[in-house]
Formats: structure tokens, sequence, C-alpha cells
């Protein structure tokens, strides 16, 4: 927060000079019954001392508690120089790039972004970022109806199995512009959306898109080629919603099926930002060279100069600030200046073979947390299929009274299914990423046996 050193003298002074009396005069034009009339729930400033020491006492208050929820957003290492350099004025303060001869460390880069985010994912052109995964997800459905030339259609194919809240977001913000999303639900033994069911839910009618999640929310890996390959063969355009961790082991969607999927999307929090209450994160979104012109936002472009030199500038800028409004693809106002830069320098830092590393952590982790967790009896895999970075677990009791029952003991133990699937209750989705060690996880397991073995032994009372 900045310091104001003006002082009641200086504040007299300047009023003086203007002719008037107080502060207040100055906003004579607005009518009394509008005037706020006092801040009463506002207490009185208080020294700096004592500011700092009432944050300090409400961060504690928030505790340190072991962390097992995933459902998209981890809690994964972030090497210090990450927010050390994001944080730098240079970066911290920059605004949208409107002047490339001003702007070249902000173009570079979200240059270096967009270059690592279409290598991630195998696709040709990236934007500079949206907002989270959920709106990218909403923009990539929109992009999907306006591209594919071959239907007519504003039906998008979505697998229950997609994260409840991108679900909910992308029918918000698609819903109004006439696009019906048409839910396609999972296998209950494997986890997985097979083709059958796209077909049944299609009808035999003509869709758009196909929106494939990768892993999907219960941690499941979806039989993506297959699937692709069916889409294509009836003329729908494919989205890949994935985990940008996930894909330094998985394949990643330029190289689904025989063509690969047309667009991706997905969060970009594992790649450098802290979980921070739900945000701000950042959504990414790639695509297919046929449609980089339907794709919204903003691209920087590297470039020479007159004099030979390396310059960088936006190249499309397809939103509503740069073009007529009506001629532009979203009217998105931000690319998240802040968390790409944060992310950039996250994936520079780790290169391709330390993502990869992390991974392999995030996966042998969960696995093997999995496994201790099975040891309980009662507690079980809910899906046999094989997983990433996270595990759906059936329990012998309650998921809410077990996750109340562990947050006492300073553990968060999962995402209660139940709450977005009530078919699968009682039902947990646990995660264990890089950060989790074997002594945190038999501390779960100790006391998750613990609070089981409690509630049995309360019944039978």
């Amino acid at each position: 927060m900045p310091f104001i050193p003006h002082t009641q003298a200086d504040v007299a002074e300047m009023l003086a000079a203007i002719g008037v009396d107080s502060i207040e005069d100055l906003f004579d034009e607005i009518p009394p019954e509008l005037r706020a009339k006092g801040l009463d729930g506002i207490p009185a400033g208080l020294s700096e001392m004592d500011v700092a020491r009432l944050m300090q006492r409400r961060a504690r208050a928030d505790g340190q508690p072991l962390c097992f929820i995933g459902a998209g957003a981890y809690e994964h290492h972030i090497p210090a120089a990450v927010w050390q350099i994001t944080t730098r004025g240079e970066f911290y303060s920059a605004y949208t790039p409107y002047q490339a001869e001003a702007s070249q460390g902000t173009l570079q880069v979200l240059y270096e972004f967009q270059s690592m985010m279409a290598a991630l994912t195998a696709m040709d052109v990236s934007n500079a970022s949206l907002y989270d995964g959920a709106s990218a997800l909403a923009e990539a459905i929109l992009m999907a109806v306006r591209a594919n030339r071959k239907s007519k259609s504003k039906r998008v194919l979505v697998p229950t199995s997609l994260h409840p809240s991108y679900r909910r977001t992308a029918r918000g913000l698609v819903g109004n512009q006439g696009i019906e999303l048409v839910e396609v639900d999972f296998e209950r033994a494997s986890g997985k959306t097979l083709v059958d069911a796209f077909e049944a839910a299609a009808a035999d009618s003509d869709c758009a898109a196909l929106v494939l999640p990768q892993p999907n929310f219960f941690g499941v890996l979806e039989d993506v080629d297959a699937v692709t390959d069916w889409a294509h063969a009836r003329n729908m355009l494919v989205i890949g919603a994935v985990n940008p961790v996930a894909l330094a082991l998985l394949s990643p969607p330029g190289d689904w099926g025989g063509t690969g999927a047309d667009i991706a999307c997905g969060e970009g929090q594992p790649l450098g930002m802290p979980l921070a209450s739900g945000g701000p994160y950042l959504g990414f979104l790639t695509c297919k060279q046929d449609y980089v012109r339907q794709l919204p936002g903003r691209i920087a472009g590297k470039t020479l100069d007159a004099d030979g030199k390396v310059g960088y500038t936006l190249t499309l800028q397809a939103r509503e600030q740069h073009i007529r409004r009506s001629k532009a693809t979203s009217n998105i106002c931000t690319n998240q200046g802040l968390l790409v830069t944060a992310a950039t320098i996250h994936m520079a830092i780790l290169g391709a073979e330390g993502l990869e590393r992390v991974a392999a952590a995030c996966h042998a982790n969960t696995r093997t947390l999995a496994g201790m967790l099975c040891e309980i009896p009662g507690v079980e895999p809910l899906f046999d299929g094989p997983i990433f970075h996270e595990q759906a677990l059936r329990l012998p009791a309650p998921t809410a009274d077990v996750l109340r029952a562990l947050a006492a003991h300073n553990i968060l133990g999962g995402f209660d299914l139940g709450a977005e699937y009530p078919a699968l209750d009682p039902a947990l989705l646990v995660c264990a990423t890089e950060l989790r060690n074997e002594e945190e996880m038999i501390a779960f397991r100790d006391e998750l046996a613990r609070v089981i073995d409690a509630r049995g032994q309360a019944h039978l009372d």
C-alpha cells in the first residue's frame, strides 16, 4: 500500500488554493440522500505494527494442514525464483503491451509462454491466456462452434466426468448463445466415457464438437485416440481439456488419434501458482493452425526490425479493444499477464525433464497413497481404470463426516465426490502431489483408519 504523506496542513493549503473549504465541498453535486452516512463497520486505523500483528494472527488461524485435495487445483512445489522474478516491478505492474517499442519484455514473456504451451499440447498456436481453465473451456466451445464449417449444429457433447465447475461455467457462458451442451455419462466400472456412450448421446444427429478431458475429474485416463477418431469421422471438432503437468507424461492433444485434437485448453494453476484460496489463476487455449483466426484474445509474435534485430509484437488481436466489437471473437479484456509470467518462469526453470519428474512423482505418490488407504477395511478403488494425479476411493462411512473428523486433526482428506455425484456416495477423491512424503501419507492413513474404526464402534454401540 502506498504511503500518503499529506498532513492536515498540506490538505488545507491545497483546498485554499482551489477555493473550497473542505474535501466534502468537492462532491457537492452529489445529493445528500445519496452520500454514505459513515462506515460504522470499519474500525479505526491501526499502526503498522498492529496491522502486521493482526494479519499474522489471521494467517496462523488458517493453520498448515496436510492437503490431499486435488480436484482441479493442486499444491505443487514452486521454486523461490518464480515469484521473486515475477514480482519485479518491470513485470508486476506491466499492463497490456499496446506500444511494442515500450513493451518488449512483456511481449517476449507472452511469446515464450505461447511457444511453451504449443509445445506442451503439440498444437500449432497458443493465445496469451484466459481467466481460468473453466472460462478457457467455454471459449473453446464457442470457438469450435464458429470454426466447424462441416456442421451447422450448435450441439456439443460433454462428458459428466469433466470437472463439474467447468461444466457449470461453460453452460453459463455459452447457454445464452443457443449452444446446447449434451452431457454424456461415464461407465461405472472404469470411470471412462466410452465411444458407445458418445454414440448414444449423439443419437445420429449433427454435433459441432466433443469435449474430452485427460485425465478426467476422477483422475481416470480416457481412451482419447478412439474417441478422437470417432468424433472426426462424425465431422466433429475435438476439444481436449487437459492438465499441463500430466502432459509431461501423457500423449498430448495434438497427437490424439490419427490427426490430433483440434483445440486444447486447461488450467495453468499447476505451473507456478499457489492455491491462494482459489485464485487468481490462468486458462490456456491452443489450437491447430486452421483455426487460428477463431482464437480469442491476442497472439504475440517474434520478428526482425528494420535493423535486423529481434523484436516482439502483437500479431493477431481478435478482441474488442483492438477491432470492431461486432468482429471480435470474444470480449475478454485481460491476458492474466502476471500469472503468464509466473507460468513461463516456472516452466523455464523446470524444463522438459523437470516437469516430467514432477509428473512422475505425483503419479507415484498418488498410487502409494491409494495403496496405503486401501489397507483400511472397507476402503477400495472406485474405478478400475488407469489414473493420473488422483484416485477415487469408496468409503465405508459417510464422506462428509469422515472429512470433518480428519479436518479436526489438521488433515484435508480429499474431495467429497457425493457432493457432485450422489450416485457414487460415499466416495472420496484423493491426490498426493510431489510435495507429500511417506511420513505424511502414513499419518493420513492412520488417522483415516482411526476415524472409520471409531464410526464403526459407535454404530455397534
